[in-house]
């Protein structure tokens, strides 16, 4: 391949916001009294909030109506909210910001692929909103990982085809969407679990321009 752009998704790749989602979780689910564990959480990276609500009253055996669900959605993004608004930018992950930058150096074009809608909330309180040519959010696109979209959207704002590009991701669902989208793929995080990813390391920290044009698509 060619490459010219890198689409990161955000939560659990370029900043440590996965904790703050497993607490809010973990805080709506001990209020609905259903357990809910570090390994549940792992079906809901990369996850639309409306699917992971989902997923939490399954595990309950819960069926409340669509207004009940969207009531819970909006306490789990309250709470949420609360914990990011106090992010600083020492919660971004280690070499992240290294390598972005040595990829914008090269000419490559780079972007946030991310579901949540607070992602610019997160690039502000951070201050990595300069580094990236677009951001595909949950504000601009509508389908959740493993659908495509948002990953597809992003290679249309950079102005790219699909092939030309890289995504970065830490979610099998997010894995599953890059496959989709007819990108290649790095996984962070364990081989066994991103077994879909063309290649998978344990954080950013671990690449360079020169190994990423080493992987084999």
């Amino acid at each position: 391949m060619v490459l010219k752009g890198c689409i990161f998704d955000l939560d659990g790749v370029i900043v440590d916001t996965a904790k703050y989602h497993f607490l809010a979780w973990k805080r709506l689910a001990d209020q609905l009294h259903i357990k809910f564990t570090v390994n549940n959480n792992e079906r809901l990276k990369g996850v639309s909030r409306m699917d992971s609500i989902e997923i939490i009253l399954e595990l309950g055996n819960m069926r409340p109506d669509l207004k009940k669900k969207e009531e819970y959605a909006a306490l789990k993004n309250k709470w949420y909210v609360e914990y990011i608004t106090k992010m600083t930018p020492d919660e971004i992950l280690p070499g992240s910001t290294e390598l972005i930058n040595e990829l914008r150096r090269a000419g490559i074009k780079t972007a946030i692929g991310s579901a949540s809608k607070n992602t610019p909330l997160i690039l502000r309180r951070v201050g990595i909103e300069k580094l990236f040519d677009a951001v595909a959010d949950g504000n601009v696109v509508h389908k959740a990982k493993p659908d495509p979209e948002v990953f597809l959207a992003a290679a249309r704002m950079l102005g790219l085809k699909p092939r030309c590009c890289i995504v970065f991701e830490d979610a099998i669902a997010g894995v599953q969407a890059a496959v989709n989208a007819g990108m290649a793929c790095v996984g962070i995080g364990s081989p066994a679990i991103l077994s879909k990813a063309n290649c998978v390391v344990p954080g950013l920290k671990e690449l360079t321009l020169e190994k990423l044009l080493q992987i084999k698509i």
